[in-house]
């Protein structure tokens, strides 16, 4: 199975480099990255930030190591990192992920 995994980070500084660690461990197949607004409650308030959002096109078997990996240089304390299944796709591209992802 595969799967798109959504993490938000502060600055398309930590974007980049949380993506071209996905990348370089060979855990990722690519990695979009979007400028966003994003709007949350945070202690107790509700805070607004402009974020950049990634989207982590991989397998689903390599979540666990995504998410530590992300969470090992994260600078949020609580980050968005979350996996959406994907139950189709062209069958080539999904060939694409599998073939890549090791």
């Amino acid at each position: 199975m595969h799967n798109f995994i959504y993490i938000t980070a502060p600055s398309l500084d930590e974007a980049e480099k949380i993506a071209r660690r996905l990348l370089e461990k060979k855990i990722a197949a690519c990695v979009n990255i979007f400028p966003i607004k994003s709007f949350f409650w945070w202690e107790g308030k509700i805070e607004s930030a402009t974020e950049f959002a990634l989207i982590v096109k991989t397998t689903s078997e390599k979540f666990a190591e995504v998410r530590d990996e992300v969470k090992a240089i994260h600078s949020y304390t609580t980050p968005c990192i979350c996996a959406v299944p994907i139950e189709r796709g062209l069958k080539e591209f999904l060939e694409w992920i599998e073939e890549t992802v090791e």
